[in-house]
């Protein structure tokens, strides 16, 4: 198993929620394949809306990667990203400030939002153990 963290705007990371699926970079497909069925994901969310400057900087979602392969949905227009299954556990958005001296991908390091730019990255179970426990949820 392997723990994962997402970055989109909150109000993408809510659709997904509620229609059972995560993407990432933009809709591309190799990122997905790159994670298994049982591996966990996090989103975290720098701002509530797409492009926009209201800053959140908060995990948003939590939850487990179901089976199946990468699969193309339907957006607006001609836009068809790819999507993995997720079963999306009830959780609270949690701050990544009060985190941040304790999650081993910032440390201490004031540069700690340079690995978010890539969209997707695995961390260390511990890192998720911290994060699922600030959002209120038990792994």
């Amino acid at each position: 198993m392997k723990y994962w963290i997402g970055v989109a705007a909150a109000n993408h990371v809510a659709i997904g929620r509620a229609q059972g699926f995560m993407q990432v970079n933009h809709g591309k497909a190799a990122p997905l394949k790159r994670i298994s069925r049982g591996d966990v994901i996090a989103y975290y969310s720098p701002t509530e809306t797409y492009g926009g400057k209201d800053r959140l900087q908060a995990f948003t979602a939590i939850g487990r990667v179901k089976a199946g392969e990468p699969y193309q949905g339907v957006m607006a227009g001609d836009f068809k990203p790819f999507r993995r299954d997720v079963a999306w556990l009830n959780a609270t958005p949690a701050p990544i400030q009060p985190l941040l001296p304790h999650l081993s991908f910032a440390g201490d390091n004031p540069n700690w939002g340079y690995k978010l730019r890539f969209g997707l990255f695995e961390v260390e179970e511990g890192d998720m153990a911290l994060i699922a426990r600030a959002m209120g949820v038990r792994l």
